[in-house]
């Protein structure tokens, strides 16, 4: 099979610079006891303050070093919330979930917040559903207020706002909100903590089923492995794993599934426990350019100075005093061209504010954004990390 590949070129887990690990909650709730698995909880957040205090060297652009984010995706607050209030087995009514999740949830933040306050890490808890991922506007705000807590070295602590969600709690799953989670927040690693240690050729539990190590890229074949070995608490199985990775990958976000049967999970990966890797086809930054000049249509275009051209070729961001004029009608998150005085196309990148504030502002210092427009956005018209130039 062409695509799975046994490599001595693994991916080293030090080698990344922003990881989302995503916990389920057969790992977190022990079932048969109705209460938290506390101990694995606290090597857990062991390992997580290691990464969080761990620094990186810096792509050749910077050339320094950096302390690394970690994020975490968590599942188990209605699972939980039936623990607490003794709910009996069996399948929950959609309301019941929901107030179960009501409960968990409060649960939940306050035991992430004591097993990362005790590493002197601070938590912040951030509820989503799927449609925070895919609605533009939703997408946004989600993204910035990730980016503020990474910005104060916050772990921000991600879950499925289960008090609201229909759908997704019925048939919803966490692996793939992770992948969403990741892909938003531009993470170069998901790490899917699994009842299982990776994808098998096979069910597990048959004979000779053998651990694929690593997955250059995910084919049909690939896709054909994975089985629904879910527990009652982890609903999601192999197979909503194998769709994490392809929306991370595809996006640039590597990918490993790992088993959290252990006691010190990450670090088991970092020593090179079994598990599986996916595979990103580029790097993560040369995806989400591709992406954003590629894939969205440009819905305006933005005429800069010769002193913004120049500082964008520096690898600065876009700031609304170096735009001249503003065509077209976009919106917030929209795609739009960048172009010189010439006329001449400099690149593309995503909008922060919509064409009218936009226009507003244009020509101004980020300073006063706030008495013009009467709200405080953010002081790039087009972040950096939102930008790509031509010939990139």
């Amino acid at each position: 099979m062409a695509a799975v590949s046994v490599s001595p070129k693994s991916p080293a887990l030090a080698d990344f610079r922003r990881i989302v690990v995503k916990v389920g909650s057969s790992l977190l709730v022990d079932s048969a006891a109705g209460k938290l698995n506390r101990d694995w909880l606290a090597s857990l957040a062991v390992d997580i303050a290691e990464l969080h205090r761990d620094k990186f060297t810096a792509g050749p652009a910077e050339g320094r070093t950096r302390l690394r984010d970690v994020l975490v995706v968590s599942s188990g607050a209605i699972a939980l919330g039936r623990a607490v209030l003794k709910l009996p087995a069996g399948a929950l009514k959609l309301e019941d979930s929901q107030a179960a999740a009501a409960v968990g949830q409060i649960a939940l933040a306050r035991t992430w917040s004591e097993m990362l306050g005790a590493h002197s890490m601070t938590a912040g808890q951030v509820l989503v559903t799927l449609g925070d991922t895919e609605e533009r506007r939703r997408y946004l705000n989600a993204r910035s207020t990730i980016a503020k807590l990474l910005e104060w070295r916050c772990v921000p602590v991600i879950n499925e706002n289960d008090t609201v969600a229909t759908t997704e709690i019925r048939y919803g799953d966490n692996d793939r909100l992770a992948a969403r989670v990741a892909t938003m927040v531009s993470a170069d690693l998901l790490v899917l903590l699994s009842d299982v240690d990776g994808l098998y050729d096979r069910p597990p539990g048959d004979g000779g089923a053998k651990l694929i190590p690593l997955v250059e890229r995910i084919t049909p074949q690939v896709e054909a492995m994975a089985g629904a070995s879910g527990s009652e608490l982890s609903r999601g199985g192999m197979v909503t794993k194998i769709e994490a990775g392809k929306i991370a990958t595809t996006a640039g976000t590597h990918m490993v599934i790992a088993s959290g049967r252990v006691a010190h999970p990450l670090k088991a990966i970092a020593d090179g426990a079994a598990c599986t890797w996916f595979l990103t086809p580029a790097n993560p930054v040369t995806a989400r350019k591709k992406w954003i000049a590629g894939s969205l249509e440009p819905r305006g275009t933005l005429i800069i100075d010769a002193g913004a051209v120049a500082a964008l070729r520096r690898g600065k961001s876009l700031l609304p005093a170096g735009v001249v004029r503003i065509e077209g009608a976009f919106g917030r998150g929209d795609a739009v061209l960048i172009r010189g005085p010439d006329g001449a196309e400099i690149g593309r990148g995503l909008i922060a504010y919509d064409a009218e504030d936009a226009e507003k502002i244009k020509g101004r210092s980020s300073a006063d954004i706030l008495s013009i427009l009467g709200f405080g956005g953010r002081s790039e018209i087009v972040h950096r990390d939102d930008l790509v130039m031509g010939g990139e």
